[in-house]
């Protein structure tokens, strides 16, 4: 296999003890892809290791891609992402994707950390309780999307309490814990919704939300480009085009 001295180094450094056989069985498809995913991606920015792995690993999650997921999770662990982070971004992704699709990947998350030798479970990061997780939502949904959120629980009675589930289970019970601050939860929501597909509105408004707090187009570009090794082409081209839609808002 002609790997690039690159791609070499980067296998090295976060795949240790990697046993995957694709070398063996596959020659050159390991080759085609460990050059491009490993050297030619990796090295096209300038984002942290820690941002590169926690957008792979929600990427991964949402284009259910459980067993890359069980083989890149030790590597993202050997980058500098936490198993309280890792943990926290498979938690988060049950809001966007529902238990039906996560629970693979939770358990998945636990048999790595098992093999690592890391106590489960890990240190509790609940903030909002019961009595104040609608106001803690209300108040984290204002400082990503704007005072336009403000009363939004209250609104569209017609569907039901699905709003007001958005304020108090989507962003009260999730993106006020702890593990992940509010810029990278934004951020792996916006590569959960890339990676799925079929949810372009949300993306796009996701989108412009990362710029609101702070991960502007530039940024996303970057993520963008890291995930697509991971969930390909369309989708890639898909979650540029709605960068591109939200950034011209």
């Amino acid at each position: 296999m002609k790997l690039t001295e690159n791609a070499k180094a980067y296998l090295n450094r976060l795949f240790p003890d990697c046993g995957d056989t694709f070398a063996e069985t596959d020659p050159e498809f390991a080759e085609l892809f460990g050059n491009f995913a490993f050297d030619e991606v990796v090295n096209s920015d300038d984002l942290s290791e820690k941002t590169r792995f926690l957008a792979i690993l929600a990427a991964l999650i949402g284009c259910q891609g459980v067993d890359a997921f069980r083989a890149m999770l030790p590597a993202a662990l050997n980058a500098g992402v936490t198993p309280v982070a890792a943990k926290e971004t498979v938690y988060q992704a049950t809001a966007y994707l529902g238990i039906g699709r996560v629970y693979p990947f939770l358990r998945a998350a636990n048999e790595v950390f098992a093999a690592r030798g890391i106590a489960l479970p890990l240190e509790g990061q609940a903030d909002a309780g019961a009595q104040d997780r609608l106001a803690a939502g209300e108040r984290t949904q204002i400082a990503i999307f704007g005072e336009g959120m403000r009363g939004f629980a209250e609104k569209g009675k017609e569907n039901g309490p699905v709003n007001k589930w958005l304020v108090d289970n989507c962003f009260g019970d999730y993106y006020t814990r702890g593990g992940l601050d509010l810029c990278s939860r934004e951020m792996i929501t916006f590569c959960f919704l890339a990676a799925q597909g079929g949810c372009e509105p949300q993306l796009t408004s996701h989108a412009a939300a990362n710029m609101r707090i702070g991960n502007g187009r530039e940024f996303l570009v970057k993520v963008v480009l890291q995930c697509l090794p991971y969930i390909g082409y369309p989708r890639s081209l898909n979650a540029l085009r709605c960068v591109n839609e939200a950034a011209k808002q």
